[in-house]
């Protein structure tokens, strides 16, 4: 006799957490995501529903395969693999577990999915990450984005975390988090780290957001100037000393 484990009927969908590679379509119309193990040669959208990687013809989940989208329960674990080389450049991805699931010790192995939030990590400088850029490497069709500050941009074509998101679509929320504030010239550390180059727009950025976004990207807005007016003082004490000698 083969025991079975009993059947769970959640008034709501269960949540988990898990790392994926952010990814842009060829033509720039659509934005998803790429695992970073198994199955990982196949981008998926916001609310998708998993396949066999193997190709075999079977109800996923299956109980002897390996197929479905994969999860854990704690946030803390899906974090400590971003620790690894390979998934440095990786964003966080909270998601409803939705259809046919098998649940496990440390997390489930299910039919489909919704990326609820995204967060995205710091640059690979360390500052805190404004945009995402061309990894330099992707799938057919897709290219992978890595997270940018405004000081790594140098003009490379970019997308900002709001732009991401229209992108994605099925209102999917992507937020920003860790990282320290990147240096401006000279080495001084520019609050935020927003920026306009490389075809981050503010209107772009605006799109999305609700009012405590707004209120925090006005406040990071107002540090940058306020860092600008210190730079311009300086610039004039300059001029003025020097036409004094003269």
């Amino acid at each position: 006799m083969r025991l079975r484990l009993p059947a769970e009927r959640p008034t709501e969908p269960p949540t988990g957490y898990k790392i994926a590679h952010p990814v842009l379509s060829q033509d720039g119309t659509r934005a998803g995501f790429t695992g970073v193990s198994l199955g990982g040669a196949l981008p998926y959208g916001v609310v998708a529903d998993a396949s066999c990687v193997y190709g075999l013809r079977h109800r996923v989940p299956h109980r002897r395969c390996d197929c479905g989208f994969h999860c854990v329960h704690d946030r803390a674990a899906a974090e400590a693999l971003l620790c690894a080389d390979d998934h440095r450049a990786a964003v966080l991805l909270e998601v409803s577990v939705l259809g046919a699931y098998i649940r496990f010790e440390r997390g489930f192995r299910y039919a489909r999915q919704r990326v609820r939030v995204v967060t995205v990590g710091a640059c690979a400088c360390g500052a805190g990450a404004g945009a995402l850029v061309d990894a330099g490497w992707g799938r057919v069709g897709w290219r992978a984005l890595a997270p940018c500050c405004g000081g790594c941009l140098r003009g490379r074509a970019s997308l900002s975390p709001a732009g991401f998101a229209r992108l994605a679509g099925d209102g999917v929320r992507v937020v920003t988090g860790g990282g320290r504030a990147p240096a401006g010239p000279g080495g001084v550390t520019v609050p935020g780290g927003v920026t306009g180059a490389g075809g981050v727009t503010g209107v772009e950025a605006a799109e999305g957001m609700g009012v405590p976004e707004l209120v925090a990207e006005a406040a990071l807005l107002q540090a940058r100037l306020d860092w600008f007016q210190v730079q311009l003082a300086r610039l004039r004490e300059r001029g003025s000393g020097g036409a004094s000698r003269g």
